[in-house]
């Protein structure tokens, strides 16, 4: 009974002090304002500046040139829970074969405006990233776009086909019609939702959707950016605009549209990947059939012409950042076989 008593209180202890060590270390996480201010990113931050909604903008971009350019452009497109900065292993692998990189942030993420009166279309976001490139004067490119990048990318390759060269979607989200499978929230109802989350909150929702349940150290740095929002002055804005940018993502599906590209695509999907918007307040026996990767990827593949589909086992939602060995062989084999045939 004694022995049974003194490890209730060394268990007990023991949860005092992580609490503790959790709460310190939160104390000392970096808070961040919507400007992303004091967040580094790998390579120098540029600036482009338009007017668009009746407002004067700015996206944030990275321009990155290679020592020897092979004279091509592929344009990275993030996902809504990141900013351009996490491109970076995939920016210096591109450089290191004279690929020259163009990363920005879209309006209302990482460095670039948040502007709180916006209708947040991928028409929009695409209209003002074929703006940046006209500005920096490139005329063709290969684009690559993760996750809401992925549904971001494929919209882009509809409106500018001339412009895109070949396209590559990573876990793309927007697989699928939520719309259809669960009901609708208002843009109000997820903003309330929003300010509700927490630093932990963020992680579980990546462990599980994101990571088959699975949890790294190395995974940490994803998560740093929505916390420090979540600690600075500008909480309530950022929730606000990702509330909106949910809504966007929820009732603007492209699948419907897949079959009317026609560039080359290479498709990744990480097989243990779960994610879809609207699956919290899904109704039952609908949730656990949201998020099929291993299957959306190839109901994907069968209605895109001309698309490679690359399956990626054991990896979830980031194959960049669990796998980027193959990730990256799957990238570099399709940039150099379709370049082939282009010249």
């Amino acid at each position: 009974m004694k022995t049974h008593s003194k490890l209730l209180s060394l268990i007990i202890l023991g949860t005092l002090i992580l609490s503790v060590w959790k709460a310190q270390a939160d104390d000392l996480a970096p808070a961040y304002n919507a400007d992303l201010s004091g967040y580094s990113y790998p390579f120098e931050v540029k600036g482009f500046s338009f007017s668009a909604q009746g407002q004067s903008l700015r996206m944030a971009y990275m321009d990155v040139m290679p020592e020897k350019a092979n004279g091509q452009t592929v344009l990275l497109l993030h996902g809504k829970n990141f900013c351009a900065a996490y491109w970076e292993p995939t920016i210096r692998a591109l450089v290191s074969r004279g690929y020259r990189a163009i990363v920005p942030d879209q309006i209302g993420f990482g460095k670039s405006s948040k502007p709180e009166h916006f209708q947040f279309t991928f028409q929009e976001l695409a209209t003002e990233t074929r703006a940046l490139l006209d500005s920096l004067h490139i005329d063709k490119a290969t684009v690559i776009g993760h996750s809401i990048g992925g549904m971001l990318a494929t919209r882009f390759g509809l409106m500018f086909p001339n412009l895109v060269e070949r396209l590559v979607l990573v876990n793309p989200i927007g697989l699928e019609d939520w719309k259809r499978l669960v009901p609708y929230k208002t843009i109000d109802e997820i903003y309330a939702v929003e300010l509700k989350s927490t630093p932990d909150r963020i992680r579980n929702y990546m462990k599980d959707n994101y990571f088959g349940g699975t949890w790294m150290p190395d995974y940490e740095s994803l998560v740093e950016i929505q916390a420090g929002w979540m600690r600075g002055p500008d909480w309530h804005r950022m929730a606000w605009l990702s509330a909106l940018t949910t809504d966007m993502a929820f009732t603007q599906p492209v699948l419907y549209e897949f079959r009317d590209l026609k560039m080359p695509v290479l498709l990744i999907i990480g097989q243990r990947d779960r994610t879809a918007l609207g699956k919290a307040w899904a109704p039952a026996g609908v949730k656990d059939r949201m998020g099929n990767y291993p299957e959306l990827g190839r109901k994907a593949k069968a209605a895109i012409p001309n698309c490679r589909l690359v399956e990626i086992e054991g990896v979830g939602h980031l194959p960049q950042v669990q796998r980027f060995n193959a990730y990256w062989q799957a990238v570099e084999s399709f940039l150099e076989e379709s370049g082939r045939q282009r010249s």
